[in-house]
């Protein structure tokens, strides 16, 4: 059974990682998928090739989502292109790692362009479209950061926190109009950036976790499927924690 056939999803930040991820199991429950992706546009090619595949329509957009024209813009080809828009989930994101006092004033402020302000952006750009056809669903990724704060990571721990508020709020507001935000938190997921990692450091996260592995892509991507599609038509202003149990 297809959960999401003949819907279309936007995707932000989708080349690699937890959003190419989704991307996958999304064209593979039907969906047509429009993405963004940043500067790696040979990744982006590879994913719209593999997604066209399987029988769905799949197009990159090289956008910058922190960027409030750029997200307006890219939110109106996707219309044009696709004809409609169902389901939004807002991907992008990065980090800047560092003690506070060592953290720069432009790590702070790039961290939070990048993973909230973006946040406003999409949905800003996306509301529009999700009103006049009364039915939407707006899935945020934020982080079990975000929920319990990390040493080292202020700015995305604020940035994270601030989605979880921002998508409560988004929730209170749209809801009688049939539009549906909720936030999606994981906890340890294994991508190509963690693979880079140290192999004991990586255990011993995993040993401290209760499910005792880290989590993968297509983990946090089967969440995205239940937020997104019909089965959780009444389910809105949640935080999901896909973490195997670290904030138990």
């Amino acid at each position: 059974m297809k959960l999401l056939q003949g819907k279309t999803v936007i995707i932000t930040g989708a080349s690699r990682g937890i959003g190419k991820g989704i991307a996958e199991v999304f064209a593979a429950h039907g969906a047509n998928v429009a993405f963004t992706y940043s500067a790696s546009a040979e990744s982006a090619l590879a994913l719209e090739n593999e997604l066209n595949q399987l029988g769905i329509k799949a197009k990159g957009y090289q956008s910058d989502a922190a960027d409030f024209a750029q997200a307006e813009n890219f939110v109106n080809a996707v219309v044009e292109d696709f004809g409609s828009v169902d389901v939004l989930i807002n991907n992008a994101g990065i980090t800047k790692d560092n003690l506070l006092m060592r953290m720069s004033e432009e790590d702070f402020d790039k961290v939070i362009a990048v993973n909230l302000k973006s946040v406003f952006n999409m949905t800003k750009a996306i509301q529009k479209t999700f009103l006049k056809q009364r039915s939407g669903s707006i899935i945020n990724m934020s982080s079990v950061v975000g929920v319990k704060g990390n040493a080292g990571q202020a700015n995305y721990a604020a940035s994270k926190a601030g989605v979880i508020g921002f998508t409560k709020s988004v929730a209170l507001e749209l809801g009688s109009r049939n539009i549906r935000c909720n936030a999606i938190a994981p906890g340890f997921i294994e991508t190509e950036m963690t693979a880079k990692l140290n192999a004991e450091v990586v255990q011993g996260w995993r040993d401290s976790i209760p499910l005792k592995r880290g989590g993968t892509t297509q983990d946090v991507a089967n969440a995205c499927l239940f937020l997104a599609s019909d089965m959780s038509a009444y389910v809105t202003g949640q935080v999901l924690n896909v973490d195997g149990g670290m904030l138990t």
